[in-house]
Formats: structure tokens, sequence, C-alpha cells
């Protein structure tokens, strides 16, 4: 069969890989063409565009960039129409992955969503959209079901969570030869996650770094994003005991201390390797202002949003300064603290829905594609 998939983001690159390891598991001749990044390259098929060229954050920011993204959607549908695929699999990327099943839809494709549009958050009103386009939803948080099913009546997919796969199935490092092998000394770690983005890491990276003098005992790790050359981190590296490493966020993680986390999957990612984690939140001024009138969310973080409560602590625009980082910081490094974290942690683990995410996910829409025949 032939495949399109669209991943607009990095984590969309990491669940679109393990889902076309899956799709050409179960069928031999699959076909594959994709929007996505390094780790979808990876496996098989087509690069057709790069996630780094798509990404834009925030009401603003996607205003300014109207024109470039206009030019990819006209392009995307031209490549989709060229090359017939049996199957359209958009992965998350709402803003533009909408916007293609609506065109999609009506060119008589089948569609298929693999996580979710966060609709539970805010523009909800896209379940009409949803419903009218998407001929198969697999959806990853255990309270999407209920959402998707109970309130709105539209039948989706559970498939459970595709980082407990990812993070898994990853060989086990040795912490002593991954610091001697990225140039760094024996201290414990303390990680940065700034972010995938220029425009996040720029804004986030500058006030994690400003903490870094308080705590000598500990030597601080960014974690590089593939998409970006560490000549764009160095701008902000004022500090000898600042380190980077560049596509390993996941070994980072498995030997860190603690991490400050900006909002997004990574959150998610640093507490299912069991690293205690203050989640970091700064955008631009107005598209905060827009989002916070619109969004309606008691959290930012997908741990505390799966939890229900506030499990790690959010800093969010002014909230998020020197002060405050070194306040929680000291917390993480308390052992009492850390223990009742690790707890929470255990339970969010639990409320995940098991592994096998990216399997059941390729074993329906196969078996979805044949139904409709």
């Amino acid at each position: 069969m032939k495949y399109y998939i669209i991943a607009g983001e990095a984590s969309g690159d990491l669940h679109g890989a393990n889902l076309m390891k899956a799709l050409i598991a179960k069928d031999s001749s699959a076909d594959i063409r994709f929007w996505g990044g390094d780790k979808m390259k990876s496996v098989a098929g087509t690069l057709v565009k790069h996630y780094r060229d798509l990404a834009f954050m925030g009401f603003w920011e996607v205003i300014t960039n109207l024109k470039t993204i206009l030019k990819n959607i006209a392009f995307c549908k031209k490549d989709i129409q060229d090359f017939q695929p049996d199957v359209l699999i958009f992965i998350d990327y709402p803003g533009f992955n909408m916007r293609i099943a609506t065109w999609a839809k009506q060119q008589g494709f089948q569609t298929h969503y693999y996580i979710s549009p966060q609709i539970w958050a805010w523009k909800e009103n896209r379940i009409k959209a949803i419903k009218r386009d998407i001929d198969f939803m697999y959806v990853i948080l255990p309270f999407e079901k209920d959402f998707y099913e109970k309130k709105h009546a539209y039948p989706v997919h559970f498939v459970g969570h595709p980082l407990l796969d990812a993070i898994a199935n990853r060989e086990p490092i040795d912490p002593h030869a991954f610091k001697v092998a990225n140039n760094l000394d024996q201290r414990p770690i303390i990680a940065l996650l700034p972010g995938s983005r220029k425009q996040e890491i720029a804004k986030m990276l500058s006030v994690m770094l400003s903490v870094v003098d308080y705590y000598p005992n500990y030597q601080f790790v960014i974690a590089g994003a593939p998409s970006q050359d560490y000549g764009f981190y160095q701008q902000f590296i004022k500090n000898n005991n600042v380190y980077f490493v560049s596509g390993k966020t996941y070994d980072l993680l498995s030997v860190a201390t603690c991490a400050l986390v900006t909002s997004g999957t990574a959150t998610l990612e640093t507490a299912l390797f069991n690293v205690p984690e203050v989640v970091c939140y700064r955008g631009n001024w107005l598209s905060y202002q827009i989002a916070k009138r619109v969004i309606n969310l008691k959290y930012i973080s997908l741990v505390n949003l799966i939890m229900d409560k506030p499990v790690v602590t959010e800093l969010i625009q002014e909230e998020l300064n020197t002060k405050n980082l070194r306040f929680e910081i000291d917390k993480l490094l308390t052992p009492t603290h850390r223990d009742k974290l690790l707890q929470d942690y255990m339970d969010l683990r639990n409320q995940l829905g098991g592994s096998g995410a990216s399997q059941k996910t390729a074993e329906l829409i196969l078996s979805n594609r044949i139904k409709e025949r």
C-alpha cells in the first residue's frame, strides 16, 4: 500500500518513525512518502519536507509567516495528488493537517489521524471538521476517548502513549561512559531542555542558564535539538559550567538528576525517565495574552493534565525567573520531595495504557483500510 504521512514537529518525527517501522513490519510492500524529520528519514520512504522548515509556534508567529504556510499547504496538496496514496496519516500538527484533511476528504482520500489535535484544550469546535474529514482517529491520552465518544459521539481508538515504547525500546547506557564520550565531568547533571524551535530556545535558554552559578557542584547540560546547529546555542552560553549535547536527549535524561523543561511533549518524556523537573514557558507577549483567553486548561504540562493535579511545578511568563527557578531546583534536590514526585510518576505511567501504541495503530490502519475496500 501507499502511505502519505504528515508530521510537523520533533515529537511527530519520533512517533512517525516508530509508526513507519510498524507499518513496514506488517506490510512488506509499503511505499511511504512523508513530511517529518531525520528519525522518519532513517526508517524508509521519501522525505518531502523537513519539520524544521514548518514549525511556527504562537499566534503572532503564524500570522507573520502566513505566506510560507500557505505555500506549503498548496505544495502538499499537489504532492498528495501526484502520489495518490491509499491512506493519508496525520500526526498531531493540527493547524496544517486539518486544512489538508478537509481538502483530502473532498478528493476521496482515506484519512487517519494519529495523536489527536488537542481540541479538549482549545478550538473544541474543530470537532465538526474532525467528524466530517477524519475517517479514523487514534488517541494516546486516557481522557481523550471519553472526550470524543461521550461528549461528542465520535468513535475513536485509544492506543496508549507511544512514548512508552520509544523509551522502553532504547538501549540502556552507562552514565560514566556517556559523560566521558560527551566531554563531561563526573558531577551530577542538571539537564536543560529549551525546546526545538529557534524562537522558543531564544526565549527559554537565557533564563534557564541564569541559575548556573548557584550550583557549582552540578554541571548543566543543554539538550540540543537535531534540527539546530551548536552555533545558534553558543550565543547564550556565557559560563564554563555549561555543556552541550545534540540529538541525545533520551541519553541525557537517563543520567540527569533533575531538569528544566520547556512546556511540550518533553515534559512527559522527562517524567517517564523518572527525572524530577520544572516546567518552563515564556512566549511572545501577544501570543500568550491571546492563548490565556482561549485555552481552557488548568495546566500546561502533559504530566499535570493527565494526572489532573499539579505534580510538577509550572513557571509561566513572569513567574519564570532566576529566583523561582532556584527555589524549585532546591526542592527537586530534596530527597523527600523527589520521592513523592517519583511515586506520582509511577501513577502517571499506569494511566498511559501500556506499550504497543505504534503496533496497535499500524494494525488498525491496515484493518480499517481493508474494511473500506
